[in-house]
């Protein structure tokens, strides 16, 4: 009874089916979005309007689309694909290159016309045809009379690298879902952070309590005046305050600290810092214009003391200067850093506060993966080797002589011309 359930389980199409059940899963993953609020699955997939007939947020946080790849059904589907790898692997594939090891010699000249490539030669040189085989790289095994000879084995080790590449990446991916996290956090300029903001998160993840400085932010702009590149750096900082690592991020080129990935994501301006003429330091808060929807950000620049009267700044870039409008909205004109405005009192600009925004996430199944990807490609050219066989019987004068191979077949034809020549 166990050995029919492992062979049931190592069948082929049990796999497939398997592997039909999660490639549906991972399309309905990709479909619903992953790890959103409540409130966001009540306004995409509401109970009177079903999506596809039948998503509706209550079936999807009833059995957990809503963090499918994390809920334990879709563990256990991969686990059974992985089980079924293995034991395919242990039941088939690695009995199937044991016998490609053995010596399979043809004891009776029947056999041979079960070959598609076979030839009875009645003039030979028997040294001569061997010597060509020899030479083409076929290991040669003899038993008096009686030769078997093949070349390519290893290419029969390929579907076994195959299956052991898909249980790294099924490995991975679940090491991942387990211990990975993702945080955001968005941080003004000169502060120190730690990670708070999870936005996802597996069952068995530890978040590290590192603390980060921002030690400055800037963006570089083209000559159109639109975003090249925005620019953050990072000091990574010990329990003491120490810094312990320092590097310059930007998008695509991330500061990598045990196993800890800081991605540069975003970027915002959060107020303008002003000196009067007594070298007193005023701050006024920046909002955004339209909501978060563009990069526009304004304030009220009061210029009396009791806040009555005043200018409109708008901002929207990091080249030092802003935009002056009186309250009916008449431009007044531009004031960049270090320039006094002079309205009832003198005031300075001194600096443009910014903030940067920042993804941090680990997971640590992504080597096991690249691993995993590496072994499949590398299996993958492995599998072009043919992997071909040759018999040889020699009786009553007569040479019998055939051959098979699992691909290639017009080029073994070829070589096995050459070989009977």
């Amino acid at each position: 009874m166990k050995q029919k359930l492992f062979r049931t389980i190592a069948d082929l199409r049990f796999s497939i089916f398997i592997l039909l059940l999660i490639s549906i899963c991972s399309i309905l993953g990709t479909i619903i979005e992953q790890d959103q609020s409540i409130e966001i699955y009540k306004v995409n997939y509401p109970l009177t309007n079903p999506v596809l007939g039948f998503l509706t947020w209550d079936i999807i946080l009833q059995f957990g689309l809503d963090h499918l790849y994390k809920t334990w059904w879709f563990f256990l589907l991969m686990f059974l694909f992985g089980f079924s790898l293995i034991s395919c692997t242990f039941l088939q594939q690695f009995p199937s290159l044991k016998v490609a090891r053995r010596c399979q010699f043809f004891r009776t000249t029947e056999q041979f016309y079960r070959l598609k490539i076979s030839t009875i030669l009645t003039t030979f040189s028997y040294p001569q045809i061997l010597a060509r085989i020899q030479q083409n790289q076929y290991s040669i095994f003899q038993q008096k009379d009686i030769v078997y000879c093949y070349k390519g084995l290893i290419g029969r080790v390929a579907p076994i690298l195959v299956h052991i590449s898909m249980i790294l990446i099924l490995f991975g991916t679940i090491v991942g879902s387990l211990f990975g996290f993702k945080a955001q956090e968005i941080v003004p300029k000169t502060e120190q952070f730690h990670i708070q903001n999870i936005l996802t998160s597996g069952q068995l993840t530890s978040i590290p309590e590192t603390s980060v400085r921002i030690n400055d932010f800037w963006i570089n702009y083209t000559k159109n005046k639109t975003i090249s590149q925005f620019y953050s750096d990072l000091s990574i900082l010990n329990s003491e305050g120490s810094e312990i690592d320092r590097k310059t991020i930007s998008v695509n080129y991330p500061l990598i600290y045990k196993g800890l990935y800081y991605y540069q994501t975003d970027w915002n301006l959060i107020g303008l810092r002003f000196q009067t003429e007594t070298n007193e330091t005023l701050e006024y808060p920046l909002v955004n214009a339209l909501n978060n929807q563009t990069k526009v950000w304004l304030t009220w620049l009061s210029t009396n003391f009791s806040l009555t009267t005043g200018l409109i700044v708008i901002i929207d870039n990091l080249e030092g200067y802003c935009s002056i409008y009186d309250p009916s909205g008449i431009f007044l004109g531009n004031l960049e850093l270090n320039e006094t405005l002079t309205f009832n009192f003198p005031l300075t600009l001194l600096e443009i506060i910014s903030s940067t925004g920042l993804q941090i996430k680990t997971d640590f199944g992504i080597p096991i993966i690249y691993g995993g990807f590496f072994l499949l490609m590398s299996s993958t050219l492995i599998s072009y080797i043919t992997y071909s066989q040759i018999w040889i019987v020699e009786k009553q004068k007569h040479l019998f002589i055939g051959g098979t191979t699992n691909r290639a077949i017009f080029d073994f034809e070829l070589e096995f011309l050459k070989f009977i020549k």
